[in-house]
């Protein structure tokens, strides 16, 4: 294996260790290592070529997420904020140590860290793909969940939010994702 590969399974052996469980094609798996799955998944449809740095990102995204807890944080937008963005700091320390470990140097781990901080959004193209993919992620995998717990107006609010961090590309892709139905008929109503 290369050190891409090795770098991928080290996130995924990271992840696997979540004890949040979900449901996927009929086994139990870990939460945050299907995630990164279908990040990479999507990620490899969205782009032609992804560079490295940007398939160690999507891997990474949400890497040991459960290690910080929603419910640490003031439940508010003030400390969702908060939370979030610890957790970008935190996933990308991890991830920086885990690049060190399989020898890449400083300067591309610090442009890993950018992808996960999502700094340059709306002008580095790498950083608005690696969002896309984010978003397209949420809404073909995570939405109907999000939507059983949330009133209408809120998700009408959620789903605008989400498309305007995307491109056109990702609008292009968003749109023909497998949605259920009362996800595809929310997801227009959002839109008109």
């Amino acid at each position: 294996m290369n050190r891409l590969d090795n770098t991928l399974a080290a996130i995924d052996l990271a992840n696997q260790q979540d004890p949040n469980r979900e449901w996927v094609n009929g086994q139990m798996v870990a939460k945050e290592w299907i995630y990164a799955q279908r990040m990479t998944a999507r990620l490899h449809v969205f782009c032609d070529s992804p560079s490295e740095v940007l398939q160690i990102a999507a891997r990474a995204q949400h890497i040991c997420r459960w290690k910080i807890p929603r419910d640490s944080y003031p439940m508010d937008r003030s400390g969702y904020k908060k939370w979030r963005m610890d957790l970008a700091l935190f996933h990308g320390e991890t991830t920086g140590k885990i690049m060190a470990e399989q020898g890449y140097d400083a300067e591309t781990i610090e442009r890993v860290k950018d992808l996960l901080l999502k700094r340059g959004l709306k002008r580095d193209e790498e950083v608005q793909a690696f969002e896309d993919v984010i978003c397209l992620v949420f809404l073909e995998f995570y939405l109907d969940d999000f939507a059983a717990k949330h009133d209408e107006p809120k998700l009408i609010d959620i789903i605008q939010k989400t498309w305007n961090k995307m491109s056109e590309k990702g609008h292009t892709a968003a749109l023909k994702l497998p949605l259920s139905d009362p996800m595809l008929q929310l997801v227009t109503k959002a839109l008109t």
